[in-house]
């Protein structure tokens, strides 16, 4: 590798870094995910025009067509997404990096039959880039609604069958079989069918944990890559999406109370949970109405807002900001309460209310808004359910039970705003619904805060 190659891919990296530091709070993320692109964006032209082999001219005129249609199709989806395809956006682009890898797997495949550390690596790179590549689209299909849960009878044992034959079988290709196309298929196939049976079983509430973990694997299949290659901006690149990923999702489960083979295995959040959680709170609800929930939020000292999915569904952000911004000017304490799961990928909220420029400091984590809403006067839950839910302290028999939530049931008063009483996406009740200090405004949330915020304005 010439020396000015070697200097851009130690920029690249260091661009990595520092843009990988600057997504951990939300002021920054902006300018960190643009620096890291820049960086990128400089290893990739680097890459195509310092190497130090001969390149056919038809090769950059593929290479040159390659990148031209993918910048234009990532930046029209990327700008005309919705915020509430947001999870369904990032599930996608991290099956295309698993896709990746099992392609160059499988065109590198041959090529370096008598080396066996070399086949081991081309092996690694297709199981785990087809298994992320299918588990993400299974992942979007979930996310998008278009598919349900589906547990197959003794789905944990065909499973874990179906894993170690991939692993016994990509074993023997290399030590005994490492020129033979057609096995590389079948392990390809193979590979490809147990992404599929990875992420079917799992629930819809652990989609998040989920994301977090398949991008934690493109991240190691991109690595592998780039040992394969020995390129050090590959390597470094994976390394670092690999490891966040992985922290990420141990983040997320903790979150939630659960190891991360509970997840995996236990299918939380899925039909079974929910058909054994239904109709065991019972009791009443109390209906209010923008007027009488104004009424109560313009006398408030301190609110708290609780958002949630279907906040984002509504595409409701900017009138939650205006709603904030007017109590604000009453001289009410208005802050956001954050749940780390809170939405369909980790951080949803925060994108979501930035979108509407809410000012990061009003944005409290979970830990640290907790002991607030005791001295809470009024606790606003717009589109959230399991995060809030107490059956995660009161029920053992629940499937949330132990998960850390919001504790919204200490605010002095609540009011939740819902389009119906449907269950959240754990697919089980919600005892908050219940609490004689809750009282339920129903209806689409943009709807329901513009009426809101109208009332407001004339008191």
């Amino acid at each position: 590798m010439n020396i000015t190659l070697s200097i851009i891919y130690l920029i690249t990296t260091i661009a990595f870094v520092i843009g990988l530091k600057m997504l951990g709070h939300p002021e920054t993320a902006k300018k960190g995910n643009l620096i890291s692109g820049v960086g990128m964006g400089l290893a990739i032209v680097a890459t195509i025009f310092l190497h130090d082999f001969e390149v056919p001219s038809i090769n950059y005129m593929l290479i040159g067509a390659a990148l031209l249609i993918g910048t234009i199709l990532g930046y029209l989806i990327a700008m005309k997404v919705a915020m509430t395809k947001m999870p369904e956006l990032v599930s996608l682009f991290n099956g295309f990096g698993g896709g990746s890898a099992l392609l160059i797997g499988l065109v590198e495949f041959g090529n370096n039959s008598e080396d066996a550390t070399q086949t081991s690596t081309i092996i690694a790179a297709i199981i785990i880039g087809s298994i992320t590549f299918t588990g993400s689209l299974i992942a979007w299909a979930k996310l998008n609604g278009s598919m349900k849960d589906i547990r197959l009878p003794k789905y944990n044992l065909i499973n874990n069958l179906v894993i170690l034959a991939l692993i016994a079988f990509g074993a023997y290709i290399v030590m005994y079989d490492s020129t033979n196309f057609l096995l590389i298929y079948l392990l390809l196939a193979a590979s490809l069918i147990y992404g599929v049976l990875f992420v079917i079983p799992i629930g819809g509430a652990d989609m998040p944990v989920v994301i977090s973990l398949l991008n934690s694997l493109t991240g190691i299949a991109a690595a592998i890559t780039g040992v394969l290659y020995g390129n050090m901006v590959m390597m470094v690149g994976g390394i670092l999406v690999g490891s966040a990923g992985l922290i990420l999702t141990f983040i997320m489960c903790k979150a939630m109370n659960r190891s991360l083979s509970n997840v995996i295995f236990g299918a939380f959040g899925g039909a079974d949970a929910a058909i054994a959680a239904v109709g065991k709170t019972g009791g009443s609800i109390k209906k209010t109405t923008a007027s009488d929930s104004a009424i109560l939020l313009n006398y408030a000292s301190k609110v708290i807002i609780v958002p949630g999915y279907g906040l984002a569904v509504a595409q409701a952000q900017h009138v939650i900001h205006e709603l904030e911004e007017l109590l604000t000017k009453k001289g009410v304490d208005v802050s956001y309460a954050i749940h780390p799961v809170a939405g369909r990928m980790p951080g949803h909220m925060n994108v979501l209310l930035a979108e509407s420029n809410v000012s990061y400091d009003k944005l409290i984590e979970m830990d640290n808004i907790n002991p607030q809403f005791p001295n809470t006067d009024v606790v606003l839950v717009v589109g959230a359910n399991d995060v809030v839910n107490p059956a995660a302290h009161n029920d053992p028999s629940s499937p949330i039970y132990g998960m850390p939530i919001l504790d919204v049931e200490n605010a002095k008063q609540i009011i939740v705003n819902k389009r119906s009483m449907n269950a959240g996406y754990a697919g089980i009740e919600n005892e908050l619904f219940f609490n004689q200090k809750t009282s339920m405004l129903f209806g689409d949330a943009k709807s329901a805060l513009t009426e809101l915020v109208n009332e407001l304005k004339n008191m």
